[in-house]
């Protein structure tokens, strides 16, 4: 049961922030960095692969890893709740989007203008000269047939191109940060949800909505809260809980 005084804030909101994570590409089949890799690349840690050391050491591992991810990418479908989000864009007079995810799953929903805290898998760069192509490299024909693939040269100083995320070590893009705190601080709404609220400094996103006196719910199958006023925790799937809250804060009256 969603509570009515959240439903009421949603429907009275004029800027509303989602704020997703791992947990709503989770929904997607997308692996999260907490679960334990598989396949080939069981015998890896995740976190060791995820860094500028471990690319310079063997860029070729480094990218063929993140090709295998795009791949897996690539091959997942938007869930309910990306759907609900791009849905929920139509329904108040302003949505911002932001997110933790590197996949495009957001963008594939219909969403617009996402705010990628944590970069992209498809919008890789240069390791040297930060330069970026024109085009997204082509996906390797059997990226799982062989773990190692030797990153392709960038067009501008021909280095090698890198992943376009956010690694281990590495600070955030300051444009994006900037402008998501600066959404959360002028929100009437946000909604956090697949998130675990663990990751700094995109974390202090919920928190800076709640201290400016917006209403905040969380959505997670165990969701947390720090305040009694103006904070929800709807505990559940993502996929389930924002089409419920959706479709309950923006039903069409029955007529008579």
């Amino acid at each position: 049961m969603i509570p009515a005084p959240l439903i009421d804030a949603l429907r009275r909101a004029r800027h509303v922030v989602v704020f997703s994570g791992a947990g709503v590409s989770a929904e997607s089949g997308i692996p999260t960095f907490r679960d334990s890799l598989t396949g080939l690349w069981e015998r890896f840690d995740a976190t060791s692969l995820a860094t500028p050391e471990a690319f310079r050491a063997d860029p070729a591992l480094v990218w063929g890893w993140y090709e295998w991810r795009r791949m897996k990418v690539m091959h997942a479908q938007p869930n309910p709740a990306h759907r609900t989000i791009a849905e929920l864009a139509r329904h108040v007079p302003r949505l911002t989007l932001v997110t933790q995810n590197v996949d495009d799953l957001h963008e594939r929903a219909g969403s617009s203008d996402v705010i990628h805290l944590h970069g992209s898998l498809h919008q890789p760069r240069c390791f040297s000269c930060g330069e970026r192509p024109d085009t997204s490299p082509t996906m390797p024909d059997e990226p799982e047939a062989g773990r190692r693939l030797e990153p392709p040269c960038c067009m501008a100083c021909g280095g090698q191109l890198r992943p376009g995320v956010v690694w281990f070590g590495e600070s955030l893009p300051t444009e994006a940060l900037n402008t998501a705190f600066a959404a959360a601080k002028s929100c009437d709404l946000l909604i956090s949800v697949g998130t675990s609220g663990m990751v700094y400094p995109a974390a202090e996103v919920p928190g800076l909505a709640w201290h400016a006196g917006a209403v905040v719910v969380h959505v997670n199958p165990q969701p947390q809260t720090d305040h009694s006023e103006r904070e929800f925790a709807l505990a559940g799937p993502a996929g389930e809980q924002l089409p419920l809250l959706i479709k309950q804060a923006f039903a069409k009256e029955s007529p008579g």
